[in-house]
C-alpha cells in the first residue's frame, strides 16, 4: 500500500476514492456524502478524535502498518 500512495498521482486518488465510496455506499449515498463535503466546513479534529476513540497510539500505528505492508 505504501508503494501505491507514493506513486498514485491526485486525479487517480479522487477515481480511486469515488469508485471506493460507489462500492460501499452505492451511487445515490456516494454522491449524497460528497455534496455534504461540499456544502458545509468539516472539522478535521474532532472527525479525527471520533475516529480514533478508545484506540492507543501504538493500535493506531499497528493497523497502519498493516495497511502500508498490504
Amino acid at each position: 500500500m505504501m508503494d501505491m500512495a507514493m506513486t498514485v498521482n491526485d486525479t487517480e486518488l479522487r477515481i480511486k476514492g469515488i469508485e471506493a465510496l460507489n462500492r460501499d455506499l452505492g451511487p445515490v449515498l456516494a454522491l449524497r456524502f460528497l455534496s455534504l463535503l461540499h456544502r458545509e466546513p468539516t472539522d478535521y479534529v474532532d472527525v479525527s478524535r471520533r475516529l480514533y476513540a478508545g484506540q492507543s497510539i501504538d493500535d493506531i500505528f499497528d493497523r497502519a502498518e498493516k495497511q502500508w505492508r498490504g
